[in-house]
């Protein structure tokens, strides 16, 4: 018998919602389950939950919250899920941050890799920008909390005009998926995460070029900006930064399959 904080489920019971997770699909079934059980304040709770997750929903959708960097982070329907690859780009940042940094999250999401930083490095400055309202309202929550600042708008244009030639680092997990490569992701991505935080244009790097351009107005001298892309395409976001002026290089992990392109003002 397993015993949670308000009710009790047999054994029988258990096994039963593992099967039907592993009938629609969900690879990690036993450990759903355990999750969903954790997380479920009663009987009928749980089954409701069940059930949401065997429709296809996302499990972190169907939870409200997803684990990144070891902190719980807030997600809602319609704002994209921080992936474990991610947590690269926030070591890559951590390593670069100084304390009372100023910190810039470009296509901040759910806010979970400026939420990261800041809350590493408590003294660092925070200031996250999407242009998605549902992203704006999520990223709140994961950010405000901790000090930071959270604006709705199109990229540099969001920030408050003062921190031109100010900002230390800049992160960005802008979308660089190609727009034909969309129908190819995974069904949960490709069904319930938003299009305008997967669509990179027509090679996945539209929204690169506009984050990396701009940099160098808003960096301060010896500030860096570290963007994260795919291994295909990191020779191309490499030549994007150099062409911007900046000092570059690559930084790969091959255990995550993450790559960040890191460049010096």
């Amino acid at each position: 018998m397993r015993q949670n904080l308000t009710f009790s489920l047999d054994n029988k019971t258990e096994k039963s919602i593992t099967k039907r997770l592993r009938s629609e699909g969900c690879i990690f079934a036993e450990e759903e389950t355990q999750v969903l059980i954790s997380q479920a304040g009663s009987i009928e709770d749980l089954m409701k939950m069940v059930e949401i997750r065997a429709s296809g929903v996302p499990l972190e959708y169907v939870l409200g919250f997803t684990k990144f960097c070891g902190l719980r982070i807030d997600v809602e329907r319609g704002v994209f899920i921080p992936r474990k690859r991610t947590e690269f780009l926030v070591q890559q940042a951590e390593a670069l941050t100084q304390i009372c940094d100023i910190v810039v999250d470009l296509c901040c999401g759910s806010g979970a890799v400026g939420a990261a930083i800041a809350t590493n490095l408590s003294k660092a400055v925070l200031h996250s920008v999407d242009i998605d309202p549902v992203a704006v309202r999520c990223s709140s929550r994961n950010i405000t909390n901790i000090g930071g600042h959270v604006y709705q708008g199109d990229l540099y244009n969001a920030l408050p005009h003062k921190l031109r030639g100010r900002v230390n680092i800049i992160v960005a997990n802008a979308p660089y998926v190609p727009t034909d490569a969309i129908n190819l992701l995974p069904q949960e991505a490709r069904l319930y995460e938003p299009k305008v935080a997967l669509d990179g244009g027509k090679d996945g790097l539209d929204l690169q070029r506009k984050v990396v351009e701009e940099a160098p107005r808003w960096l301060a001298s010896g500030g860096h900006i570290l963007v994260e892309t795919s291994k295909i395409q990191a020779a191309q976001t490499f030549e994007i930064f150099a062409k911007a002026g900046l000092t570059t290089k690559i930084a790969r992990n091959e255990e995550l399959d993450a790559t960040v392109v890191i460049g010096k003002n």
